[in-house]
């Protein structure tokens, strides 16, 4: 029977969850992959020896279904990564919003609280297992502070998965550790132009685009230092510093 630790992670299917899901194996961690659509990333996990699950975290019953289907598998959880989110403009239509944004409310912060509430008990086991606390880390993003007027509906959603970081931090003490890392410009989306680009890094203080990369090396010192808790870690290269934030968003889509 398998004696190592074992982290969930939402969104591994790309970009970021991927990298840290890579991250996370070379750690030795038995890995949860969760993810919405089927990649080639996917396979490349599975190859790695994860194990893969498919989720529409739009949908409240499939999250407790996961859960369901990790507890079954597994006694014990040392990590847990809430990742994946969805982030867009508000709907033009104002009668679209009340929806869009219940749809972006349950990705980005209901499904994350079902999984921290669901998980808690694994979580506190893995705890007592390890003789050391387990950790969950909520990927927000700079926006919880400083809000981007064409995203409401996103930018609220991520402030309220920052707010249960805090929330949750309190709850699961002293066995299980709550933290947020809030991401800025670490990678742009194909759709972004390069004006948008121009823009974005004309706004951020180190002037370049942080890659995963940075993102996952907080992580790590995240799983690292156990002496943390209830803390939001920007990895934003100072942009939420800079004056007249950006009128383009580049948030963490999963």
């Amino acid at each position: 029977m398998s004696t190592a630790p074992v982290a969930v992670i939402t969104g591994a299917g790309r970009r970021l969850g991927y990298e840290s899901s890579l991250a996370l194996i070379e750690r030795g961690y038995r890995l949860f992959a969760l993810y919405r659509t089927h990649t080639d990333e996917v396979d490349h996990l599975i190859g790695r020896g994860a194990t893969a699950l498919q989720v529409d975290l739009a949908d409240p019953d499939a999250v407790q279904a996961r859960i369901d289907d990790i507890i079954r598998d597994t006694s014990s959880v040392s990590l847990l990564v809430n990742n994946a989110s969805t982030f867009e403009t508000d709907a033009q239509d104002p009668r679209q919003r009340p929806d869009q944004a219940a749809r972006l409310f349950q990705i980005n912060s209901t499904a994350p609280m079902q999984l921290m509430h669901g998980l808690g008990p694994a979580l506190e086991a893995a705890a007592r297992v390890y003789g050391r606390p387990s950790l969950i880390v909520n990927i927000t993003d700079i926006f919880t502070e400083r809000p981007n007027p064409l995203y409401g509906a996103y930018c609220a959603s991520k402030a309220a998965l920052a707010n249960l970081t805090l929330s949750y931090a309190a709850l699961l003490a002293p066995d299980v550790r709550v933290n947020a890392i809030m991401p800025g410009p670490i990678g742009f989306l194909p759709r972004h132009t390069d004006s948008q680009r121009q823009q974005v890094l004309s706004e951020t203080l180190l002037a370049r685009e942080g890659g995963f990369h940075s993102v996952v090396m907080q992580l790590l010192a995240l799983v690292d230092n156990d002496f943390i808790t209830g803390a939001q870690i920007p990895v934003d290269g100072g942009r939420r510093l800079a004056q007249g934030m950006a009128r383009h968003g580049q948030g963490s889509p999963d």
